[in-house]
């Protein structure tokens, strides 16, 4: 295996590793273990199938052509605009989710730190502003400051499951919270779960980077996909075995409760200040590449001027919405997250499958996952399912 093939998969892996793994256990821990690990599974061989799909479509339209590009060779104009609009709903839902876990962790840091009790706006505003500032600087600084950040993180996750493991115990890991409605904690899941295995708008770039090579690309994707599942299913391991589900589900989605018990449980000091730099390195990975990716949309969408003031422009258009709603939703972690992955499955399932469709009925040569347009149809009904589990979750 090359260089080049092992620096994909880590593109792929490390697009999904991020501040939804943090998310994870709140999402989940009302289900218990098992059920959550089962819903893991099948969510990941959904986004495995996704991205091979992505491939083929990507192929099929040209080596280089990003999906915007691919969606209005197949669908026109009005393809491409359902495209950006859930692009952009996207990263501003991301974005928005990122700024509501980042304050809550920033006020932990405060209180723990410096005994200073930070109120949520307040510290919305000043991780917006702190952080927020490096989406003006460029992809060449942020892709400097990721990929060190993303690599301690990936450091401290491995230290963090190496001495939290031996602190599982199977009486936590059977705690279920007691619910009146199973179907609501499972619709309240779903969506979660889907958006922690988005890694999916890396494709076009791999394809381009390994110049179309199919038996290499099929290797980065299954692979890359596979390795957010196995820490994911660690990190479920550790967090429900540890401080147990029922007493996960009490925390209402909030991530610093979470956080600060890890670090209670834990009997070192160090690890415990290893846990929270993890927690902060996750949610700040995750939020810079996020906010890079809206900012150069943004940019190209009001063609701003590459100056102070055109900068400027598109920093306010990329953060007063989502800085907004995380003023005024202070507990909506949990809630944007599964939001998000609403235009995630529009992204993801439903335009590539009907391009796929319409690609084949043009030209039957060229890769083609398997499972025919049966699967797709079979796709664009889970895809379905999805989006009605986060309608239903969110009323």
């Amino acid at each position: 295996m090359n260089l080049k093939i092992v620096g994909s998969i880590a593109i792929v892996a490390g697009t999904a590793i991020g501040a939804g793994m943090l998310a994870l256990p709140l999402a989940t821990a009302a289900m218990g273990l098992v059920p959550a690990l089962m819903l893991m599974i099948v969510v990941w061989a959904i986004s495995a199938y996704t991205s091979l799909l992505m491939l083929e479509v990507n192929l099929r339209s040209g080596i280089g052509d990003n999906l915007h590009v691919i969606t209005g060779k197949s669908l026109g104009r009005k393809g491409q605009i359902v495209q950006s609009l859930s692009f952009l709903s996207l990263l501003f839902a991301l974005t928005a989710a990122y700024l509501t876990g980042g304050a809550d962790l920033l006020m932990l840091k405060a209180k723990t730190w410096f005994d200073i009790v930070l109120d949520n706006q307040t510290a919305v505003l000043l991780f917006t502003f702190i952080l927020g500032g490096f989406a003006a600087l460029g992809v060449h600084w942020i892709d400097k400051l990721s990929r060190a950040l993303f690599s301690t993180m990936v450091v401290l996750l491995a230290l963090v499951l190496v001495f939290l493991l031996p602190e599982v115990s199977y009486s936590a890991l059977a705690q279920r919270a007691a619910t009146n409605s199973l179907t609501a904690v499972w619709l309240s899941a779903i969506p979660v779960v889907v958006t922690s295995f988005g890694f999916h708008v890396c494709i076009a770039t791999l394809v381009r980077y390994l110049d179309g090579d199919v038996p290499s690309l099929r290797k980065v994707l299954l692979i890359g996909s596979t390795i957010p599942l196995f820490c994911y299913v660690l990190w479920l391991l550790v967090t429900l075995g540890t401080v147990g589900g029922e007493a996960i589900a009490g925390f209402n989605g909030s991530l610093s409760k979470l956080i600060s018990t890890l670090q209670e449980i834990s009997a070192q000091p160090l690890i415990s200040k290893f846990i929270g730099l993890f927690a902060d390195l996750a949610l700040i990975t995750s939020f810079l590449g996020v906010t890079m990716s809206l900012f150069d949309f943004n940019a190209e969408l009001i063609r701003a001027q590459n100056s102070w003031g055109g900068r400027t422009q598109t920093w306010l258009l990329t953060f007063l919405p989502p800085l907004a709603c995380a003023l005024f939703v202070p507990e909506g972690f949990i809630a944007l997250l599964g939001f998000a992955a609403i235009p995630l499955v529009v992204i993801t399932v439903f335009l590539p499958a009907i391009i796929a469709m319409k690609q084949r009925a043009q030209a039957s040569v060229g890769y083609q996952v398997s499972g025919g347009n049966a699967a797709l149809w079979l796709l664009m009904l889970m895809g379905s399912v999805i989006i009605v589990a986060q309608l239903y979750a969110a009323t």
